[in-house]
């Protein structure tokens, strides 16, 4: 019923025409995205103090919007991250943005990390719009919301990747569909001119998308002679790249900011609107620091509601790292953290080769005691392991894969155990690895090996498609309850998840001191 009303509300305002305000109005936009259920500050090594937390966020919002007439916008990965979020499938982030009167959210692609239900689920629970115009088969989501504000009408537009059937688990986006996000653009822009004061397209594509987003919509509406109503003038609010755009760039007529990540920033961006234009736009990021105090009482109860719920299992000590488990670079190159985890996944799978993703290790570990919540922290993703019996040009092609995309920092990249590999970035992508050994011998291409990886992988995540070659190769494949069933499998157990099987590790092998190996190693 309230997306019903919801849709009624959005059509009937769009069924008016603009008027001309009698003079130029302001509204403040205020923007997060990639929160990832950060309810806490956030100290990274280059940090010189603490950022973000829920509590000091909230604050600073109430503070600026008690200034000017607001929007709250979010633009994506709000609900899937941290274990404050996770032990709850996101739950306790809606709870937060309605405590908060968020405006709107635009779907990211980890939104859809808890499958299809429970994301309709989060969807029925929020009290403002969730969007997603290029999107179909999702209950609850819309594409567009029609906001009247300081008597401006505010069109807010949600757009999402259209990969995320690769960069969620693809049994997550089953009979979902996802179209272009610049096609869906054009086709709402076109619609909306003329009936929306100001159009905000609300992205969860990344920012060097936006700015192509940005130029491709800076053209004419129309083909006719007089191009009087034109695609540009529109205030582009992204996320997914977790980019840090301290104000607002203008490419061509249009306008493009994302606020960095997990709360860390808020966005701020004051737009003078006139006759459904941009009259001027001016915009930054706030520090989310401890400036501000501690922060909103009503959202500090809820985090730490939230936090007794979660305490006993995420206080426990599970093991100890002599060294720091380093996280940065898992995306580039081979690091001590990656080295663990793909060591892990071998052991346990008593595989020859194992490949692991780095986009899903999330966050590094101290030196010092390891407790459940930093092993949540750094694989929040509900992932089992796999191992696939394939060849060695198989194995080969995945390597390949991996590094196809090492210069946009993609989190196909793979930390590996078994192996070394040697890549050339300055190649064209497909020919990049120039040697590959095993124990010392180059890899064999007609043999058979026993590679482990996570389901996430090998059901075609992230682009893979090796590894799901070899699984059908024997005709037995399915793929039933989300469970991958093959006689090409040597390995399969999705009753526990990695994060699991590494706690399970660190408890039975004394303290932890992984080093970089010469693993994978960039050649030219």
């Amino acid at each position: 019923m309230k997306t019903f009303f919801s849709l009624l509300v959005t059509l009937i305002a769009l069924s008016l025409p603009v008027r001309g305000s009698a003079e130029p109005r302001t509204i403040r936009i205020l923007h997060v995205n990639d929160f990832h259920g950060f309810a806490h500050p956030v100290q990274a090594p280059d940090m010189a103090q603490p950022l973000g937390g829920a509590a000091r966020l909230a604050h600073r919002i109430a503070q600026l919007r008690s200034e000017r007439p607001s929007l709250l916008l979010a633009a994506g990965d709000m609900i899937q991250g941290d274990s404050w979020a996770n032990l709850n499938s996101g739950a306790a982030v809606i709870e937060f943005m309605n405590l908060l009167r968020f405006d709107a959210l635009v779907t990211g692609n980890h939104e859809y990390d808890f499958g299809r239900e429970t994301l309709e689920k989060r969807i029925s629970e929020a009290v403002f719009p969730v969007l997603a115009a290029n999107v179909s088969g999702v209950k609850g989501v819309q594409p567009v919301t029609v906001i009247t504000r300081n008597g401006l009408r505010i069109a807010v537009v949600g757009l999402v990747t259209d990969d995320t059937p690769e960069t969620s688990h693809p049994r997550n986006t089953r009979n979902l569909h996802f179209a272009k996000p610049l096609e869906r653009a054009m086709e709402l822009v076109r619609e909306l001119r003329g009936k929306a004061d100001l159009i905000v397209l609300l992205t969860h594509i990344g920012h060097a998308a936006d700015r192509e987003l940005a130029q491709s919509l800076s053209g004419p509406l129309s083909a006719a002679p007089h191009h009087s109503m034109r695609m540009g003038n529109l205030l582009i609010v992204g996320g997914h790249s977790h980019t840090r755009v301290e104000h607002p760039v203008r490419i061509g007529s249009n306008y493009v900011a994302q606020a960095w990540e997990h709360g860390k920033t808020l966005g701020v961006i004051d737009v003078v609107v006139d006759g459904g234009a941009i009259v001027s736009l001016e915009g930054h990021l706030e520090e989310i620091t401890a400036a501000g105090g501690v922060g909103d009482p009503q959202v500090a109860d809820l985090v730490k509601r939230y936090d007794e719920r979660s305490t006993a299992l995420l206080s426990a000590v599970v093991g100890t790292a002599a060294v720091d488990l380093v996280q940065e670079g898992v995306r580039r190159q081979e690091t001590n953290l990656g080295n663990l985890v793909a060591d892990v996944v071998r052991d346990t799978t008593k595989a020859d080769v194992a490949i692991v993703n780095g986009g899903s290790i999330r966050s590094g570990i101290s030196r010092g005691p390891v407790t459940m919540k930093d092993v949540y922290a750094t694989l929040p993703f509900d992932n089992y392991l796999v191992a696939v019996r394939m060849s060695g040009a198989q194995l080969r092609d995945t390597l390949e894969h991996g590094v196809s995309a090492v210069e946009r920092g993609e989190g196909r990249f793979p930390q590996v155990s078994g192996l070394s590999f040697a890549f050339d970035p300055s190649r064209s992508a497909g020919q990049r690895v120039v040697r590959v050994e095993l124990g010392g011998k180059p890899l064999d291409p007609n043999r058979e090996y026993v590679v482990a990886t996570l389901d996430f992988i090998a059901a075609g995540g992230d682009g893979y498609r090796a590894f799901g070659a070899a699984i059908r190769s024997a005709g037995d494949f399915s793929d039933t309850g989300g469970a991958l069933h093959s006689s090409r499998l040597a390995y399969n157990d999705p009753g526990r998840w990695l994060r699991d099987i590494v706690a399970d590790y660190l408890r039975t092998h004394a303290a932890l001191a992984p080093a970089l190996e010469g693993r994978i190693r960039k050649v030219r």
